[in-house]
């Protein structure tokens, strides 16, 4: 087989699943990064249907098995932190909004490059600016390293992809926003979640919830409140400002969690939206994961989505010798069946996950309860299941 110079730009999931397995077809693999180092923490991935099976077929599970949390299932709670519905994780055979398969992003991440072979280059603290595609090869201008060309450039750097607007053009050409802004940290909190995922609905589409965490006396906390930013929220102030507004007057841990996010150390943000592309390869750059096909947290899919990604690019590079451009062709092919389901929103999307009325939040609780009876049960096990849903080529390790 024909062995590359490939550029990754990313390294969270996608990027590090994608430099593992094209580096162990002896590809020379260089890693790109805009933070200073592997970032830690994060919220709760699933890894489950396809994205297990991609972690299985790279010899992964032991490691990423040793890591998984210990959930009971998720509960809402009114303003005073009373249990108001629950849904255990039994109910949908573990595969539902909380399923026996979950891992902290942070956690996933460590494993995934541990086992990256270290003939792998790393440039952290730097990103890509600009691409330029010639017949044969890419040329990459870094923020800070020198200039440099690839036979391929594999974009895997988020929902913000420098790479995606380097090759593809501005993020508005592709960015469907959904409606909600979403915040994630680590915390403390004074109730015991006692392995359970806790949720506080409160009118006008704000949402608080705590999550377990493998640090004791932490949680995963996030905070979401229905609507889009009329202009990116870039500094963090900003992003804090628009929620302690939103927040006010929010009951449950919201006034704790308010105080807490200034000092968080891993702070997230995000104005949700899905990446829709008609293409998301084209010469000789390929997008991966968030950046190519984002389905939104709401889905619970996108670490099964860049997990799947970076098998099937790899396995479709493996398949046609290194030769680029049928690699890229098929890639598209096998993955374009398993995004479209995959982006498919769950009932009610923005405002079935964050109610603004009484009465909808009232509905909301009744759900959870209800999902785990017959007929709800059987109307939504489809959903659940889509992780499920490719017939995921066997490439391989």
């Amino acid at each position: 087989m024909k062995k590359l110079e490939i550029l990754i730009s990313g390294a969270s999931i996608a990027g590090p699943a994608s430099a593992l397995l094209l580096a162990r077809q002896g590809h020379r693999v260089t890693v790109v990064e805009r933070a200073p180092r592997l970032r830690p923490g994060g919220q709760t991935v699933d890894l489950r249907g396809a994205g297990r099976t991609v972690i299985d077929r790279m010899g992964l599970t032991p490691a990423t098995d040793a890591r998984l949390l210990d959930q009971r299932g998720i509960a809402t709670v009114d303003a005073r932190g009373r249990r108001r519905s629950e849904l255990p994780v039994e109910a949908f055979g573990g595969n539902g909004i909380v399923s026996t398969h979950e891992i902290l992003r942070g956690d996933l991440a460590e494993v995934l490059v541990g086992a990256v072979p270290e003939s792998v280059e790393y440039l952290w603290d730097d990103s890509v600016r600009a691409i330029e595609q010639h017949t044969g090869s890419v040329t990459v201008s870094f923020e800070r390293a020198p200039d440099r060309s690839f036979d391929l450039v594999v974009g895997a750097d988020g929902l913000r992809s420098a790479v995606r607007r380097a090759a593809f053009g501005p993020d508005d050409r592709h960015l469907r926003p959904i409606g909600l802004r979403y915040a994630w940290f680590t915390a403390t909190i004074d109730q015991p979640l006692d392995g359970w995922y806790l949720m506080h609905n409160s009118r006008g589409g704000r949402v608080v919830s705590a999550r377990p965490s493998r640090v004791d006396g932490t949680v995963k906390a996030s905070l979401a409140v229905r609507g889009s930013d009329p202009e990116p929220l870039h500094d963090r102030e900003s992003q804090w400002r628009m929620l302690e507004e939103a927040f006010d007057g929010v009951g449950w841990v919201a006034p704790r969690l308010l105080e807490q996010m200034r000092s968080a150390t891993d702070w997230a943000y995000a104005d949700l939206a899905q990446v829709r592309m008609e293409r998301f390869a084209s010469g000789r750059v390929a997008l991966v994961g968030d950046a190519g096909y984002c389905p939104t947290p709401l889905t619970g899919l996108g670490t099964t989505l860049a997990l799947v990604g970076a098998y099937v690019l790899a396995g479709e590079l493996g398949r046609s010798g290194g030769e680029v451009a049928p690699a890229l062709t098929e890639y598209q092919a096998v993955m374009r069946p398993f995004i479209a389901r995959t982006q498919q929103l769950p009932p009610g999307g923005a405002s079935g996950y964050a109610p603004s009325s009484r009465a909808a939040v009232a509905l909301s609780r009744f759900s959870y309860w209800s999902m785990n009876k017959w007929p709800m049960r059987s109307l939504l096990a489809g959903q659940f299941a889509k992780a499920d849903g490719i017939d995921l080529p066997d490439y391989g390790a």
